[in-house]
């Protein structure tokens, strides 16, 4: 293994150098340091030294060169709503917001993609393109922006029908650790031409360069939507009717499960009524016709496996509600403690083993005594544990942390992933080696091919 490259503190001279730059648009504050150096989860936070407001690809350019000569890291920041501590800044350094690099440049009705900088938001995206009978189809919970999904490969409920932003990502540009602007490919939907770049620095994470402007795929707007909510009499039950779904060919656009647990914080936060058992939201997209014959299929689907009648919500509003509550169960969880926090965790598993490692994993966090609703993608093999606990309980986080552990143990042992969606961050670092194996060194090679200094985002993904 190389040794960690050395890495400057931030001093009076570049803070002049950023300010000359920037302008106003910086700031040493400690409050503002401390919101730009932790996310959503559990894990402390880490600030940087400097928060830099940038407004164009070629002021992040400017910036890295300045940190790349004095060796100093570089955390790029959108909304901070990851979940595996992927905006720490470790080493302290240079963080890059690029929340005021939200312009949408151009949508191309005809070609159905869209291009925007990294700032913009998935609702923002949502809202300017209302009129155009499009729809971007990536939708974690959530308001993330484009260039933080990219960045983390990030996926949602539609995944099962219209794929990830590995999928949906056309292409970038990329501010690399030297400050060279690279575009990653062209807008066609398919290309022979070279290394497949735009692969490689979706899900990158900030360690191989900074995203600052996106091209996307979009979708129409289906002529038929129907949503249905069943309850099931146990996990088991619930899971196989969604997999016997997608089984079946059954094009749904989304499959969601919510344990016992996670209905009843959704009903409380979300001020809902469903019965409190497992159960599975469907979201079905298509043609009048298409949607019936679905609907019909998936309906004698989950009788056969003990689902109740189904709950409908047609209406656009009542559709928006309920998306808006499985969205929000995260906080919903929580809120089933006040005060506590979350400790979110992931695995992704062939569907063919996921009732087996769901139905494990409840017996797990049974005996573990803590609170962890699931919820999950199903229909993709997805599925999420969030840890109801208090950080400062030197037990519970014990119990939590060797929960997570043996969760992820599990899926890799069925030929999983240790996430599928959240990322790796610092905070399943640890298990990228017992997922990939000699593969580590690979990504290791690219990591410093790339970022010789070891100043992007440094302690992410892969240790150097």
């Amino acid at each position: 293994m190389t040794a960690e490259p050395a890495q400057n503190p931030v001093d009076d001279d570049l803070i002049e150098e950023l300010h000359a730059i920037v302008g106003q648009r910086l700031t040493t504050a400690p409050a503002v340091r401390e919101e730009h150096g932790r996310d959503e989860s559990y894990h402390a936070p880490r600030p940087p030294d400097v928060v830099v407001y940038a407004t164009s690809t070629e002021e992040v350019s400017d910036i890295v060169k300045v940190c790349a000569r004095r060796q100093v890291p570089v955390i790029p920041f959108g909304t901070g709503t990851s979940l595996e501590g992927h905006v720490a800044a470790l080493k302290g350094g240079v963080c890059i917001d690029l929340m005021q690099m939200n312009e949408v440049l151009a949508v191309n009705v005809e070609d159905m993609d869209c291009t925007v900088q990294a700032g913009v938001t998935r609702k923002q995206l949502g809202e300017h393109l209302r009129d155009t009978g499009l729809f971007f189809a990536v939708d974690p919970g959530a308001d993330a922006s484009i260039g933080g999904m990219a960045a983390t490969r990030a996926s949602g409920t539609n995944a099962v029908r219209y794929g990830t932003m590995r999928e949906t990502v056309l292409a970038l540009t990329v501010v690399l650790a030297d400050g060279r602007i690279i575009r990653t490919s062209r807008r066609a939907r398919k290309s022979s031409a070279g290394y497949d770049l735009t692969r490689l620095f979706v899900g990158s994470e900030g360690t191989l360069g900074v995203i600052t402007e996106v091209t996307l795929r979009l979708v129409g707007i289906p002529e038929a939507i129907s949503v249905a909510v069943c309850a099931f009499p146990d996990l088991a039950a619930a899971v196989n009717a969604s997999i016997t779904t997608i089984q079946a060919g059954v094009p749904v656009a989304r499959i969601e499960i919510l344990d016992d647990k996670q209905m009843e914080a959704i009903n409380k936060f979300s001020k809902l009524d469903y019965p409190e058992a497992p159960t599975l939201f469907f979201e079905f997209h298509g043609s009048e016709a298409g949607v019936v014959e679905q609907v019909e299929t998936v309906e004698a689907i989950a009788d056969d496996f003990g689902g109740s009648d189904f709950q409908w919500a047609t209406k656009a509003e009542d559709r928006a509600r309920l998306w808006q509550a499985r969205h929000d169960a995260f906080y919903a969880a929580m809120a089933l403690r006040p005060g506590s926090k979350g400790y979110a965790t992931d695995v992704c598993v062939p569907i063919s083993r996921l009732a087996e490692c769901i139905v494990e994993t409840r017996k797990d966090i049974e005996e573990s005594k803590l609170l962890a609703p699931i919820v999950g993608h199903v229909g993709d093999g997805n599925f999420h544990l969030v840890m109801v606990l208090d950080p400062d309980d030197p037990d519970e986080m014990a119990r939590a942390k060797a929960l997570n552990e043996r969760l992820v143990m599990r899926g890799l042992a069925m030929d999983g992933t240790c996430t599928g969606e959240h990322g790796v961050g610092y905070g399943k670092i640890d298990f990228l080696v017992a997922e990939h194996g000699e593969a580590v060194s690979v990504m290791r090679t690219i990591k410093t091919a790339l970022d010789p200094l070891g100043i992007m985002n440094p302690g992410k993904i892969v240790r150097v």
